[in-house]
């Protein structure tokens, strides 16, 4: 299960209603910061999430609207005396431009707490046992840009009917069948297959920030049951959209229809158009979407 916290939902601008862009996603006692716009921290507070456990962020790109939060968030850490280390993940060209920030405010090496930087290559960014995350590359504009895909497994269940035909009491021995092992009572041996049902649970949760084309990224986010995923501007628009390298409304329901997506959420968002223009825009096409506000809380 992910448990997701708008806390910026804004396209480059702030406004009174939306901060710049930052999502904390939250799952298995882990919490993960998908990028830091400039007052990320407040909305943290405002949001009540908080900063306990908070020692991961995933930069989509280094454009200054999605990370000028990184220094207060730090400052303010710092001043709290954290103890745990802050791993920074993203493109090469978006950690140097981090690294610089942070040297020109502390100092080159130096900052208020413990940091580590880690660059995003395609594949695998995190096994958590419980959940991964991979990386995927996203085209915008002239930045080394990543998707992220957040996955939990399926799991077999035990069945209790079986369990009871097989006078399996309550205790370890079920633990170990729940585990795929094999056990023995007293001349037989169970196998997992006799008690356990068939695959259940699990979730796909695909997070794409600014992106000038969907093209290429069906074999990343196919299947997700929640996809979020920008709509800067409008179809009437189309062509300024390119020119800032962002989709409109109408390109990403298109491609969450085509792509077996349970449920589109539409984040930076533009203060040119009403939120209700927008909704119509990609509900017409494809009718799970919503239109993501800051404190916005969604579980996957």
């Amino acid at each position: 299960m992910f448990a997701l916290t708008f806390l910026g939902t804004s396209a480059s601008v702030p406004s009174v209603e939306r901060n710049h862009p930052a999502l904390l996603v939250e799952a298995a006692g882990k919490r993960i910061l998908v990028d830091c716009g400039e007052g990320t921290q407040r909305q943290l507070l405002r949001s009540g999430a908080g900063f306990r456990r908070l020692d991961r962020i995933l930069l989509t790109h280094a454009h200054l609207d999605h990370v000028l939060g990184i220094p207060g968030l730090f400052s303010t850490l710092g001043l709290r005396r954290t103890a745990e280390t802050m791993t920074v993940h993203g493109g090469q060209g978006t950690l140097d431009l981090v690294i610089s920030m942070l040297a020109g405010l502390w100092g080159a090496g130096r900052a208020p707490i413990a940091v580590a930087f880690a660059s995003l290559t395609e594949g695998r960014v995190i096994d958590a046992g419980d959940f991964t995350i991979d990386c995927f590359p996203v085209r915008h504009r002239d930045t080394d840009s990543f998707g992220f895909a957040f996955r939990s497994p399926a799991r077999r269940h035990l069945l209790s009917d079986r369990l009871a035909a097989l006078g399996l009491p309550d205790g370890p021995l079920r633990g170990e069948l729940a585990a795929g092992r094999p056990v023995v009572i007293g001349d037989r041996t169970i196998n997992p297959e006799e008690v356990l049902g068939p695959p259940s649970g699990g979730s796909k949760l695909v997070v794409i920030g600014d992106t000038e084309t969907t093209e290429g990224l069906a074999r990343y986010a196919a299947d997700a049951d929640l996809l979020v995923i920008e709509a800067t501007f409008l179809d009437r628009d189309a062509s300024t959209a390119r020119d800032y390298g962002h989709l409109t409304a109408r390109d990403a329901a298109v491609f969450a229809a085509a792509n077996n997506i349970g449920q589109l959420v539409l984040t930076h968002q533009s203060g040119r158009y009403e939120d209700d223009e927008v909704l119509a825009e990609a509900a017409a096409i494809f009718p799970s979407t919503r239109i993501a506000a800051d404190f916005d809380r969604i579980v996957v």
